[in-house]
């Protein structure tokens, strides 16, 4: 399908006229319309037409922290009717909650000032980067005069040379365009969002102050029009791939299949669950994918990560004699150390456009949906994998229960966590013990699912709520935030409270960085304590909707959820769970002792 964008007629755009790719992937297809008067406006501007290039993509909110350099382009994304501009505590937040936005709407956009905001900004930018989100990355840059001059510029680091913010988005971005003349703004705007697109990538746009207001002939009528040129498979190369994959899983007596973090950026979410449908394999993810797939499916047993995998998943996938795994990103948190038992020959890798088999051969310019949805009219049924599944599976035990003023544990937490899922709801799972104890919870049809496993960054999670929250305004979002993080990004709980945002945020507060202790324990690991609740309460001020709560035993726990989830649906929760220090999954601990093995092995010999 082409990605028109600039094909306008006189229709109004809204929100729903932006349809995503399944599990919220990148946009495959945009309206182009917008409002009559904004065409026919005779000054339209720089500002303007890059106003409504983010509508048009489904861009409807963009996070943003004003400077020096960027309030008049402010002023004109302001004055978008399709846009609401969010003014978040830092540039950071701003980065991470056009994340999560962009995890729900296809694509996401903060605007910071030169320099120093860019450069505040960067490592968000970067997390998305790694996370293969189109995100747009605005910066109000130096006035269009003073390129060139061999001056020194405040917001710098103090040289006549205005490239050091450049050079640095150029690791994180796939596309940069610095726009400090009106001749070619048109051009480079327009190549920027739409590679961003592409690619599935953040892009880097730098507008000189002085431009944004200025009118110009090639904003003052209809845009030209261009389109995204769709990818498309080479036709025997996949047919070739199809044969290979087919004749490889055919034979094999216990096939899985393993579902990978790359499905989204390659669209192919529907069509993995299709090939699941059509050759009764087990279906498992890898920890990054989890909420890609819907894990309501009949052949669903859980999460595969090696020895903390859930529960009997492992078993099956390691013991198979064929698994065909999905997109999949073997890295040291992925792999548990590198300590996954699977072996090359035994395994097909499907990548977003090319599919290895065993050991060779390897099959290039072959899309992954294409792939599946192929290779699925030619697999047979086979499900003796998953009936060896239901063999060996022992069902939960006795439902963990607290005595009467005995502290909470973790565990019994996430249990009451666990009930208050539905279709309606999405989950937020911070960097550390987090991403353990939410990979255990079993996501019912609808909920969303979003955590940040590649680039890992501490307090992540704060920003990606406000983002995402503001893109699904019909899912109430949980977030499950440690202490630690939450002390990295906490003000932007403020931002939450100015949208008007009811998430529920469960603060768990165990004194310190947990997922680093188990790696390589210090006194670096503790943190000051703070009352978290009496924070958030400061921060809310008596402005907006906004509920709080420290819960030490299970019945205080109880008493919350039901108050959060009754009398106080309409605000934002804040409930702090103060939990034991060394109260951890068992696998962050298997996890951590893995991690450092593989973190303090010594150098080669040389």
């Amino acid at each position: 399908m082409d990605i028109k964008i600039g094909n306008f007629d006189t229709c109004t755009t809204t929100s729903s006229d932006v349809c995503c790719a399944p599990h919220n992937g990148a946009a495959t297809a945009i309206q182009t319309s917008v409002t009559p008067a904004v065409i026919a406006s005779p000054d339209s501007t720089l500002g303007s037409h890059l106003a409504r290039r983010l509508v048009q993509v489904g861009v409807s909110d963009v996070f943003s922290v004003p400077g020096d350099f960027n309030l008049t382009l402010l002023d004109h994304l302001l004055a978008e009717p399709g846009l609401n501009l969010i003014g978040c505590c830092n540039e950071l937040n701003a980065g991470y909650a056009a994340d999560g936005f962009a995890r729900k709407r296809g694509v996401g956009a903060c605007v910071v000032t030169f320099t120093v905001g860019g450069l505040s900004v960067i490592n968000a930018i970067a997390g998305a980067y790694s996370e293969n989100l189109p995100l747009i990355c605005i910066v109000g840059g130096p006035n269009s005069n003073d390129y060139g001059t061999n001056r020194i510029l405040h917001h710098t680091i103090g040289l006549p040379d205005f490239s050091q913010e450049l050079r640095c988005f150029q690791t994180v971005t796939c596309f940069q365009a610095v726009v400090n003349n009106l001749e070619d703004a048109h051009e480079l705007i327009d190549t920027a969002i739409s590679t961003s697109l592409k690619e599935s990538k953040p892009v880097y746009i730098s507008i000189s102050c002085n431009l944004p207001a200025i009118p110009h002939p090639t904003f003052s009528r209809e845009p030209v029009p261009f389109s995204l040129a769709p990818k498309r498979s080479n036709q025997m190369g996949l047919e070739a791939a199809v044969e290979a994959a087919a004749t490889f899983l055919n034979k094999a007596v216990k096939p899985v299949l393993v579902a990978g973090p790359k499905l989204r950026v390659a669209e192919a979410c529907g069509a993995f669950v299709e090939l699941a449908d059509a050759c009764g394999y087990p279906l498992a993810v890898m920890p990054s994918a989890k909420g890609m797939v819907p894990e309501h499916h009949p052949h669903f047993i859980g999460t595969y990560w090696g020895a903390v995998s859930t529960a009997f998943c492992a078993e099956i996938v390691e013991s198979a004699d064929a698994y065909l795994f999905a997109g999949p990103i073997f890295n040291d948190y992925s792999s548990v150390g590198y300590s996954l038992l699977l072996k090359k020959e035994k395994a097909i890798i499907v990548q977003p456009e090319r599919v290895v088999v065993g050991n060779g051969p390897e099959f290039g310019c072959v899309l992954m949906k294409d792939f599946f949805r192929a290779l699925a009219k030619r697999l047979k049924l086979n499900t003796t994998a998953y009936e060896n599944y239901h063999r060996i599976y022992v069902p939960d035990g006795v439902p963990l229960q607290c005595e009467p003023k005995e502290p909470l544990r973790v565990n019994v937490l996430f249990k009451h966590i666990q009930e208050m899922l539905s279709g309606d709801m999405a989950v937020i799972a911070e960097t550390g013990d987090s991403w353990f104890n939410c990979q255990k919870l079993k996501l019912p049809k609808g909920c969303g699912y979003e955590f940040q496993m590649q680039y890992g960054s501490i307090g992540w999670s704060v920003g990606a709520t406000l983002g995402y929250a503001q893109a699904a305004r019909d899912k109430r979002v949980i977030a499950c935030i440690g202490d630690g993080s939450f002390q990295v990004t906490a003000q932007d709980v403020s931002t939450m409270l100015r949208c008007g945002q009811n998430s529920i945020i469960f603060l768990i507060n165990n004194g310190g960085y947990t997922i680093e202790v188990e790696i390589h324990d210090g006194p670096y690991n503790v943190i000051k304590n703070w009352n978290y609740t009496g924070l958030v309460d400061a921060i809310h001020n008596g402005e907006g909707k906004c509920w709080t709560t420290k819960v030490y035993y299970e019945d205080d726990l109880i008493e919350a959820i039901d108050m959060a989830m009754g009398a106080k649906n309409d605000c934002l929760c804040f409930i702090e769970v103060i939990v034991h220090k060394d109260d951890t999954s068992k696998e962050l601990l298997e996890w951590g002792s893995r991690v450092s093995a593989a973190n303090s092995r010594p150098p080669n010999p040389q």
